[in-house]
């Protein structure tokens, strides 16, 4: 039985962009969760189609407009239209985060699962620094090296990462960011049930558990620059009942493989 390993890259390689190229067989699937993000769907989609084209040799961008109330469906179905790599899924309501992870998971077709988020805090390209690492592990994870959010997030940020560490045993610096990357083999064994934000956890949790192995590395995090984040208050009381449902949950299955 293989035991999870967890390797940590501090810093960028500077030929490592040039280590993915259209020579290396691998295939992408892009899951991009996007709830009233009419701002920044149409640059977010657009700079992943110019970098993956150049990087990989195959891929999609599954658009999850999570029951949007501005232009973000509309402006997805036209992106869809102008580019056969885009797919769009609606859900009929606002579903949530994990939800849309899970919905776009299951319209994907590609080797490997990635995603990230519509709001225009992460670039693509940052995709280099998880590619050249997917012979290490199953599950390749992204810290951010300056995070660029409010203090009081930040604080509250390293707080929940350190629990989770003594509660689940799952000790990487950045659980929460939206920057992963996944093989296809790990959602054969591991169900997202989370609707919500608790999401990024439960798939580290329960992959932890059924030992596949994780790697992370430092990506870059930009400010901001429209609208705010979807994240509240509200989502406290709701992540402390998660917490409890996972503990229980993963308690009958930490030490049995699933590959």
């Amino acid at each position: 039985m293989r035991e999870p390993v967890l390797v940590v890259k501090e810093s960028r390689t500077e030929d490592q962009g040039a280590q993915v190229s259209r020579q290396v067989p691998v295939s992408v699937s892009l899951v991009l969760p996007a709830y009233n993000e009419a701002a920044n769907v149409v640059a977010v989609v657009e700079g992943a189609i110019t970098f993956l084209r150049a990087q990989v040799e195959r891929f999609e961008i599954v658009v999850v407009n999570d029951g949007s109330t501005d232009q973000t469906g509309e402006l997805a179905e036209e992106l869809s239209r102008r580019y056969p790599e885009v797919s769009v899924v609606h859900p009929p309501v606002n579903q949530g985060y994990g939800a849309s992870l899970r919905d776009g998971f299951t319209a994907s077709r590609y080797e490997w699962l990635f995603f990230t988020d519509a709001d225009h805090q992460f670039r693509i390209d940052s995709l280099s620094e998880l590619l050249p690492l997917r012979d290490q592990a199953e599950i390749i994870v992204g810290f951010r090296r300056e995070r660029q959010d409010p203090w009081s997030r930040r604080v509250l940020s390293l707080g929940y990462n350190a629990l989770m560490g003594v509660i689940f045993d799952v000790r990487v610096r950045d659980i929460d960011c939206a920057f992963k990357l996944f093989h296809r083999r790990v959602f054969e064994s591991v169900r997202i049930e989370s609707d919500r934000f608790f999401v990024n956890t439960e798939l580290l949790v329960k992959a932890r558990a059924r030992r596949f192995r994780i790697v992370e590395t430092g990506v870059d995090h930009f400010p901001r620059q429209y609208d705010r984040s979807k994240v509240s208050v509200w989502e406290i009381p709701r992540t402390l009942r998660e917490i409890m449902r996972i503990w229980r949950s993963v308690r009958s299955t930490r030490g049995h493989a699933g590959h």
